[in-house]
């Protein structure tokens, strides 16, 4: 039953590589697109059908997220920036938001308004935020350890479990079969003492696929920045500020029969970094991480059901000027299974089992998590739909909040060039609180309750085509509750953790994609714009003036546009990003000035017959050298360089 097997894709090359020296768009999709087969071609021989480029198994994301906002970012996306941190995608192509403390350093994400230990992030289906921070950092979940994303945008508990109050990060690497033996080979050269490298092979035959790939990122980091403490603001350059990461990813993929499937990653991932200090200060920190995650699927596909079985470990170190160590490990094991209950129904239901182990500086603690969660999606007519998902999350003997979700969109108007359509969800969502949040000493507070969120949003989607012209666009609104938000206060001679803050967030989020065939030309025009309200309830105490007001680093507005213009092999790209005003303190009296930034770029595809076979590009980032902070005294670059190449073996 082959037909089980085939997965709709994005055209994936098998293999990646790099090497060389040194110089001092997300596609956005709302809804349940079915993601489920793709055949790279499809030739017919009589009565055979020869199917080449099968790739490997993997449920979709969305399709139990109706009436959820997608963005989905391709390869082809990510393309130009490979061998830099993922934060810097999210940045500059997306309405998402990311606390920076500096190129290379820590970068937490926020979306709709909350908190960075508000978003799942999944590698290939391996839950990997920290347990005893909540949280991802995204400067260092280098690109070249996935080849493409997916990021569902608001309350996402009922579907992924704890964390997803803001929404989830999907992360994948895909395999094919039939591929052959292919290699890539990569490297980055630009400002800055910048060089990424990497290196990918592979082979695949019709049951089995495997790739392998290395990969050297490396920056000195030592810009320019214009010192505010000294008088006369001298331009000096950082001294301190390296940053070495380097990593190894290995997938495989064997089918031993047409009825199952079972695959494997490993990824490894070591980074150190010089901690680039506030201005003003001499500081000489020193940060180094390894991270290990490891996951195994394997899937039987019957007449009517696929059953799933997922086991994983995600061992995370953190070493910190030396003295401070901190690990953590996680076990996951988990199996669901998913039926067709009758004509236009699906629905799946499953347990997932996760072992916690905690070794800090400050305390050694472990935690057990059980979930049981179950998804319906209906789909009793063509143009509509709707999903229901229940979750139950028990750690420790607690019980986290009962959550359910429910999405529904309906297309209430289609023509040949047109289709109309409205989204809707309605969901509830939580977060655990984490082992620091319960077992720090001093202060931890192990009577700490989940923290609970309400969310409501509606949508309306136009899908518009007429001869060489398309366009997709979506506007989003969403009000969100969020309640028992943990802080930390001063007790005394320490600080302890309080379910205290209540916070209503409101928005809006609207995304634009077109293209248009002109004369050989192909002019594409996409953005976003995202307003964010994230308003405090609650003051902590009589002296308190936070109720009120806006939550520090969390832009009100945020927008983004690009503009590509491609005929034959070359391209090139003009791509522009706004952040309005972030305040600094809970009490919004200071704050941090907007600041909008342009990069460009072209990019050359190796013609045919050429003696190399790839492409090469140039960028100039920060083109009007702006100086900006996107977090109080924390520097960034000014104009900076970059050249890449690829060489396909």
């Amino acid at each position: 039953m082959c037909h089980h097997l085939i997965l709709k894709a994005l055209v994936l090359r098998i293999i990646y590589i790099c090497a060389m020296a040194c110089i001092g768009h997300s596609s956005m999709a709302f809804g349940n697109l079915p993601v489920l087969s793709k055949v790279d071609s499809l030739p017919m021989l009589g009565d055979t059908l020869d199917l080449k480029g099968v790739e490997v198994y993997n449920l979709p994301v969305e399709k139990y997220a109706s009436g959820q906002s997608l963005i989905r970012v391709t390869e082809r996306d990510l393309e130009r920036f490979q061998g830099q941190a993922f934060t810097e995608f999210l940045q500059k192509q997306t309405g998402l938001f990311l606390r920076q403390h500096g190129p290379g350093m820590l970068a937490s994400l926020t979306m709709r308004g909350t908190s960075a230990g508000h978003n799942a992030v999944f590698w290939n289906g391996l839950p990997i935020n920290s347990p005893s921070l909540g949280q991802t950092d995204f400067s260092i979940l280098p690109v070249g350890g996935f080849d493409q994303a997916e990021i569902l945008l608001g309350a996402g508990g009922a579907l992924f479990g704890t964390d997803a109050i803001g929404g989830s990060v999907h992360l994948h690497t895909k395999l094919k079969y039939n591929q052959g033996f292919q290699a890539q080979v990569q490297s980055n050269i630009g400002s800055f003492g910048l060089w990424n490298q990497s290196v990918q092979v592979g082979h695949s035959v019709e049951k089995f696929s495997s790739r392998t790939q290395v990969y050297r990122n490396f920056s000195r980091n030592d810009f320019p920045f214009r010192n505010l403490s000294k008088i006369g603001t001298p331009v000096e350059r950082h001294e301190h500020g390296q940053v070495l990461q380097y990593g190894l990813v290995q997938d495989l993929a064997w089918r031993p029969t047409d009825k199952s499937q079972l695959s494997t990653s490993l990824w490894y991932n070591s980074s150190d970094r010089e901690i680039i200090p506030l201005i003003g200060s001499n500081t000489e920190d020193q940060q180094q991480d390894w991270n290990l995650r490891w996951v195994m699927d394997y899937f039987y596909f019957g007449s009517k059901n696929t059953w799933n079985f997922k086991g994983g470990i995600v061992s995370d170190e953190l070493v910190f000027n030396v003295s401070s160590v901190n690990k953590t490990r996680q076990y996951f094991l988990s199996g669901d299974l998913e039926w067709d209950m009758w004509p236009g129904v699906q629905a799946k239901t499953g347990v997932r089992q996760t072992f916690i182990f905690g070794e800090l500086s400050a305390y050694n603690a472990s935690e057990n998590r059980s979930e049981l969660y179950h998804s319906s999606n209906f789909s009793l007519k063509e143009n509509l739909q709707f999903s229901l998902n229940l979750r139950q999350l028990i750690y420790d003997g607690n019980f986290a909040p009962f959550t359910p979700s429910l999405g529904g969109e309906w297309t209430f108007f289609a023509s040949e060039e047109q289709q109309i359509g409205i989204k809707s969800m309605l969901a509830r969502s939580f977060k655990v609180p984490t082992l620091n949040d319960r077992f720090w000493v001093p202060g931890g507070n192990p009577d700490l309750l989940s923290e609970d969120s309400y969310s409501a949003e509606l949508g309306i989607v136009q899908q518009w085509k007429r001869g060489n012209f398309s366009l997709d666009q979506s506007l989003t609104y969403f009000q969100m509750w969020v309640e028992n938000w943990i802080i930390w206060l001063p007790r005394g001679s320490f600080w302890s953790p309080e379910n205290i803050r209540n916070v209503n967030n409101t928005g809006i989020e609207y995304n634009l994609n077109s293209q248009l065939k002109w004369r050989g030309y192909n002019l594409g025009l996409s953005g976003n714009y995202a307003f964010n309200s994230a308003i405090n309830q609650t003051n902590i105490d009589g002296n308190d003036r936070s109720s009120g007001k806006q939550l520090p680093y969390t832009p009100v507005h945020k927008a983004q546009g690009q503009i590509d213009v491609s005929k034959g092999s070359t391209s090139v790209f003009v791509n522009h990003q706004w952040v309005g005003q972030r305040f600094i303190a809970t009490d919004n009296i200071a704050s941090l000035d907007p600041y909008r930034l342009w990069d460009m770029g072209l990019r050359y595809q190796f013609p045919e017959g050429f003696f190399l076979k790839g492409q090469a590009g140039v960028q100039i980032n920060n083109v009007l050298d702006t100086e900006y902070q996107i977090l109080r005294l924390r520097t960034m670059p000014g104009r900076n360089y970059q050249l890449n190449i690829t060489i396909t073996l």
